[in-house]
C-alpha cells in the first residue's frame, strides 16, 4: 500500500493551484493532508496595498499555469476589504476537525479553497466555518465541537509535527507532495504536472504498480514569506 503526504496551507495559493492534482490522486491511493501553518501566530499578515499587490502578481501566474479560477468576490472584494487578516491557523483546525468527525479533512480544504479564492469569504473566522461544514453536509454541532477540540494547542502540535515531517523530506514550502511505499519517502516535484492532473494521476498509477519514472521538475511553492513564481 502506498500513502501521498499532502503538505499544505490553506491560504497558499500554489496550493490552491495544484488542488486538482490532490483531486485525481484522491482517486487510486489514500491522501493524508498536512497542514504547515503557514500564516500562523507572529507570521498572520492583514491585508494592506502592498500585499495586495504581491498577491495578485502571483495569483495571475497561478492562474495562467493551472486554470484554476480566481473570482471578482476575492479579487475584487476580499482583498480591499478592511480588517481582513491572513490567518492560516483557524482553516487548518476545521480540515482536522472534518477529518475528525467524518473522514473529510480534504474535502472541508478544498471546499474552504473556493470560500476564499472564488467567493472571497473570511475563512478565518469561525462563523464562516461553521458555515462550510454545513454546506459540505457535516453536522454543524458536531463539527463546532471538533473546531474548538481541534483550535489552539492541538493545532499547533499538529502544525510542529509537519514542520518535522518537512524538514525530515527537505521541503522548500508549500504545496509539497511525499509518496511513502513501504515505509520510505519520496519527495515528488509536481512543477510539470501543474494543470494536468490526468498526468499526475498516471503518473502516481506507475509509482503505485511498481514502474520506473523521474519527477516532473520544480514546482513553484509558498513559504512562510509568501509565494515564489
Amino acid at each position: 500500500m502506498s500513502t501521498l503526504h499532502y503538505i499544505y496551507d490553506p491560504l497558499c495559493g500554489w496550493c490552491y493551484g495544484a488542488a486538482p492534482l490532490v483531486a485525481a490522486a484522491r482517486e487510486i491511493l489514500a491522501v493524508q493532508a498536512h497542514g504547515g501553518g503557514m500564516m500562523t501566530g507572529a507570521n498572520r499578515q492583514q491585508v494592506t496595498p502592498q500585499l495586495r499587490a504581491y498577491v495578485k502578481q502571483h495569483d495571475a501566474r497561478i492562474a495562467q499555469l493551472t486554470g484554476q479560477p480566481f473570482g471578482p468576490a476575492y479579487a475584487d472584494g476580499l482583498l480591499h476589504a478592511s480588517g481582513v487578516v491572513l490567518d492560516s491557523e483557524p482553516p487548518t483546525a476545521a480540515i482536522l476537525a472534518a477529518e475528525a468527525i467524518a473522514g473529510r479533512g480534504l474535502d472541508m480544504l478544498a471546499q474552504l479553497q473556493i470560500a476564499h479564492y472564488v467567493e472571497g469569504r473570511r475563512i478565518a473566522e469561525a462563523s464562516t466555518l461553521n458555515e462550510v461544514a454545513g454546506e459540505l453536509g457535516l453536522d454543524t454541532q458536531a463539527f463546532a465541537a471538533a473546531f474548538a477540540q481541534q483550535s489552539g494547542a492541538a493545532v499547533q502540535r499538529h502544525i510542529e509535527e509537519t514542520r518535522h515531517l518537512m524538514a525530515e523530506v527537505g521541503a522548500r514550502g508549500f504545496p509539497c507532495f511525499v509518496l511513502e511505499t513501504d515505509g520510505v519517502l519520496q519527495r515528488i516535484d509536481i512543477g510539470g504536472y501543474l494543470g494536468q492532473p490526468q498526468a499526475f494521476q498516471d503518473w502516481l498509477r506507475g509509482q503505485v504498480s511498481g514502474a520506473k519514472g523521474g519527477n516532473a521538475g520544480d514546482a513553484p511553492v509558498c513559504d512562510i514569506n509568501g509565494c515564489g513564481v
